[in-house]
């Protein structure tokens, strides 16, 4: 089963060298244990800009949709057996980002 793992910020701004750096070695070991999916860091939410196309006319926006402290600084997107290895990874993980996590399954 996928599963998203999110990393939030709390307003702490981009990874320090050390934080990259256990990072990188956390990612080594989601592709050597085969984990891996995919992940990515995402840009500061100012940098983001909102489409709402519900109406009759497409909706643009800049800006994140919502105004937070927190919000999503990136993502893993990995394979595991069960919610439980799942947690111990996403633990792992947060210690190495030095973040909040959330994990949710893909339906």
């Amino acid at each position: 089963m996928q599963y998203l793992i999110s990393v939030i910020d709390d307003g702490t701004g981009p990874a320090t060298p050390k934080e990259d750096a256990a990072i990188d070695v956390f990612n080594d070991r989601l592709r050597a244990e085969g984990h891996w999916v995919f992940a990515g860091g995402l840009a500061a939410p100012e940098t983001a800009t909102v489409i709402d196309n519900r109406g009759e006319e497409a909706l643009v926006t800049d800006g994140p949709f919502v105004e937070s402290k927190e919000y999503l600084a990136g993502f893993w997107i990995i394979e595991a057996a069960d919610l439980d290895v799942v947690l111990k990874l996403a633990a792992d993980g947060s210690k190495a980002c030095h973040r909040k996590i959330e994990v949710r399954p893909f339906q």
